[in-house]
């Protein structure tokens, strides 16, 4: 029997196997057998399909929260699940990244990360631009880890450190070893302390009642 929770796992299976620009209410009829006016009664568009698509796989994020951890470790295990799901559908996540959600599932991981900032200590507005960030930095490690940016990838290991040329590139090839290898979860785990460090710290100097803001720096210098 047609129904829309059909036509969204179809519309997964699809982006998996070959992007979201294989999407088209024609190619999901007939990848379900059936005519592509059935699907209307259930869609009403291909943009309403994605929006459902973005809004099943955050569904599927599991957040373990504990609110009585501290703040920090609240930020971590948030970033984890939500890198967990994007290795379960890699394609279906850059989908959900590029969609503007207003359902429940969409608005769920902003409340939970917005609350968890707002009770570090952070105002509002830091609390939003604080999501921002974090949001930049595990969207653009899940897009080189499942391979939608090659040029940010690691160095191809059929790259030899012996084709660099030493006098124009004497850093990278000095470096080449560690340009050639990258474990993903070393590097997750890396970038994410330095993110949740560099927090830390704007909360401490926000509870010694320093300001934080552009130029704070300068001017206590």
């Amino acid at each position: 029997m047609l129904s829309r929770t059909r036509i969204v796992n179809a519309a997964v299976d699809l982006i998996e196997r070959e992007g979201a620009d294989a999407v088209s209410m024609r190619r999901i009829a007939a990848e379900l057998g059936v005519g592509v006016m059935s699907l209307y009664n259930h869609v009403p568009n291909k943009s309403a399909l994605l929006d459902a698509v973005a809004e099943s796989v955050l569904s599927k994020v599991e957040f373990t929260d504990d609110p009585a951890a501290h703040w920090t470790e609240r930020v971590r295990i948030q970033a984890r699940a939500f890198r967990q799901i994007a290795h379960h559908y890699p394609r279906s996540t850059m989908v959900v990244v590029s969609r503007q959600l207003q359902s429940t599932a969409g608005i769920l991981p902003v409340e939970r990360a917005l609350s968890t900032l707002l009770e570090a200590g952070f105002d509002g507005r830091e609390a939003v631009q604080m999501l921002r960030v974090y949001i930049a930095y595990v969207v653009g490690s899940l897009l080189r880890e499942v391979g939608v940016t090659p040029t940010f990838a690691p160095v191809r290991p059929d790259i030899r450190i012996a084709e660099v040329d030493p006098a124009l590139f004497p850093v990278v090839g000095e470096l080449a070893p560690h340009l050639m290898e990258c474990d993903h979860d070393e590097e997750f785990e890396f970038g994410l302390e330095l993110l949740v460090q560099a927090m830390t710290v704007r909360a401490a100097r926000r509870a010694s009642g320093v300001a934080g803001g552009p130029g704070a720096e300068d001017a206590r210098g």
